[in-house]
């Protein structure tokens, strides 16, 4: 089988591109800087020339493809407005899939979408999920909810470097996932017919909230946190001003979906049918805990070999 990987570069896309070719399969990416894709080339895949927001570029990308994995978003600080990208760039993805007569389509929505479409980056998901469901094309469509990954960025470095960590007064529970484990539930999906057509969740086994984060990178790092609250009515008023501006919108739509995930919700589904389908053992799924002790093992100790090479140093230099 041969996969068209969208959004190869980014966090999700990334690794399910590195998925694929440890399992054998032939991969393209789709990319629109072909110096920024350059890992991807060293790691073995086929990089060509597309853009979301350039229609006409995508057939082209899906001579000799087989079935598509879709991974890509627009970023909060993209000039264009979000719906380029995540609405019209993506239908003619779709469009132009359809004539190609791919095999299967994989999209990547939200877990809880469809209970806020309300929020402009869940509705533009939601249409998305629509236009696949009436489609003749073969599809899969996982929900997601957060990543491993983007824990280190918010809260692990800003401990580590004593930095303050931003958390709502409220926070909900999500379900984090480690993207490599995504990424293995996405490659092996593609050879199970049973989940032609269907959608299902891509979570982790436990929720978790800001301040229980939190808590769990103290204890591993052995470092103390300094927490700084903002009040809802604050994250509200800032999504409202930045929704004035052409240039700021997508910041304002990533702000009101931060807002949903800060009310002291719960997003979390059963991940024992997905596990079924796609014969992947719940233990072979990491825990954050584990994720995240494995990371803070890392840092401590390049920390401890770099302090090493700076006691040698002064110690050369004293002779």
């Amino acid at each position: 089988m041969s996969l068209l990987v969208i959004g190869a570069t980014g966090t999700l896309g990334r690794q399910i591109v590195r998925k694929a070719l440890d399992e054998g399969f032939s991969v393209t990416c789709l990319v629109r800087n072909f110096r920024r894709a350059a890992f991807l080339k060293e790691w073995g895949a086929i990089l060509i020339y597309g853009d979301l927001k350039i229609p006409e570029t995508i057939p082209q990308a899906l001579k000799g493809i087989t079935a598509i994995i879709d991974a890509s978003t627009a970023r909060p600080y993209d000039p264009y407005n979000a719906s380029i990208v995540d609405l019209y760039g993506k239908i003619r993805l779709i469009e132009a899939a359809e004539a190609a007569s791919i095999q299967r389509f994989v999209f990547f929505s939200i877990l809880n979408a469809r209970n806020y479409s309300q929020i402009p980056l869940m509705n533009l998901k939601i249409q998305i999920e629509h236009r696949l469901q009436s489609s003749i094309m073969p599809s899969t469509i996982f929900n997601l909810c957060g990543f491993y990954q983007g824990i280190i960025t918010q809260y692990a470095l800003p401990i580590l470097d004593q930095q303050s960590i931003w958390v709502s007064s409220e926070s909900s529970q999500i379900a984090y996932m480690d993207t490599q484990d995504i990424a293995k539930f996405t490659i092996r999906s593609l050879s199970v017919p049973s989940l032609e057509n269907k959608q299902y969740s891509l979570v982790g086994f436990k929720s978790w909230n800001s301040f229980d984060i939190i808590k769990l990178c103290e204890k591993l790092s052995g470092q103390r946190s300094k927490t700084s609250t903002i009040p809802l009515p604050i994250l509200q008023f800032t999504r409202d001003i930045t929704g004035l501006f052409e240039w700021t919108k997508n910041i304002s739509e990533r702000l009101a979906f931060a807002e949903v995930l800060s009310r002291g919700e719960k997003f979390y589904d059963d991940m024992k049918n997905i596990c079924n389908e796609c014969q992947i053992n719940s233990e072979e799924i990491t825990s954050l805990e584990d994720y995240l002790q494995e990371y803070f093992l890392r840092v401590m100790k390049k920390l401890k070999s770099l302090n090493y090479e700076i006691d040698k140093n002064k110690q050369e230099l004293n002779f």
